[in-house]
């Protein structure tokens, strides 16, 4: 009966083994999905006063999350606007201060044009006319030197004021950093901060992407790179029950330009051994399809 027993296990292993290898040998590489994971930081620091945020949830571009305490910025603006205010307040009024000087000009010609009509009537004389001609001449080069300094008191001030412009640009774009905004569509893998809590600049704030379609790596032999070629189609197949496939149409996106060593995920130190190249598959997600599930290629 012993033997009969011990019989039965060792035919049972064989067949196990058989299988097993057999199975392998239907595929031409076994790999892991992945996707492109991005990380999203803050931009800004302080408070984060809304971050309405779940895991697993899809989200649109675009989407408003929540914010970061601005109040500090925004008093600083109004406290540069106030300074710009003051230093603009001392800028000269160009109009007003020339104004009596250039009446005094609008009547030296009148009255030149008087003058010469007088001259030519036999009422005034030649000297009269360079007289006034004289002073027209003088008033407008004060006019022109008063222009000249009003305008540079001008310029002096908005270059003062120029810096503190800046300042408030750089405030407004430090609010508008401080509005949380999804920048990609996709869904939400993990949340790594919750609000009340404080946010600097670098701290992430959740992990995203888009699994609308997944990658498959996976390593193949130098001898089969033969077999494959870039934006190939190719089968993959990914586990739905004990003993069934779900079959899914994939693409070569990309191929490893040099070999590496076999990664340590595989069991045995002797297949770890060996020189591989990794390949990535893109495949269109139905929503069964998980980051880290194994998937198997068939290339032809």
């Amino acid at each position: 009966m012993n033997r009969t027993f011990y019989s039965t296990i060792i035919v049972c292993l064989l067949y196990f083994i058989y299988s097993c290898s057999d199975k392998k040998n239907v595929f031409d590489a076994v790999g892991v999905f992945e996707s492109d994971e991005i990380i999203i930081s803050s931009e800004a620091v302080g408070i984060l006063r809304e971050f309405k945020l779940e895991e697993g949830v899809e989200l649109d571009s675009g989407t408003y999350l929540g914010y970061i305490d601005t109040t500090q910025l925004h008093l600083k603006i109004k406290q540069i606007e106030a300074q710009i205010m003051a230093i603009n307040s001392k800028k000269p009024d160009v109009i007003k201060q020339l104004g009596s000087l250039k009446e005094q000009l609008s009547f030296l010609e009148r009255e030149k044009t008087r003058l010469i009509n007088l001259y030519e009537a036999g009422a005034a004389n030649q000297k009269q006319i360079d007289d006034i001609s004289s002073n027209i001449e003088v008033l407008k080069k004060q006019i022109e030197a008063n222009k000249s300094s009003l305008e540079i008191t001008t310029s002096s001030i908005d270059m003062e004021t120029a810096p503190l412009i800046l300042q408030i640009k750089q405030l407004n774009d430090q609010i508008r950093k401080s509005i949380i905004i999804n920048p990609i569509k996709g869904t939400v893998l993990s949340k790594f901060a919750y609000e009340n809590e404080l946010a600097t600049i670098g701290k992430p704030l959740y992990k995203i992407s888009d699994i609308s379609s997944l990658v498959l790596r996976v390593y193949i032999s130098g001898e089969q790179l033969d077999e494959i070629k870039l934006n190939q189609s190719v089968k993959v197949f990914v586990d739905s029950d004990k003993e069934n496939y779900k079959k899914y149409n994939g693409t070569i996106e990309w191929i490893s330009r040099k070999s590496e060593f076999t990664p340590k995920t595989i069991q045995t130190k002797d297949e770890r051994a060996n020189l591989v190249y990794a390949i990535k598959i893109r495949v269109k997600n139905d929503g069964f399809i998980k980051i880290g599930m194994y998937g198997e290629v068939k290339f032809q």
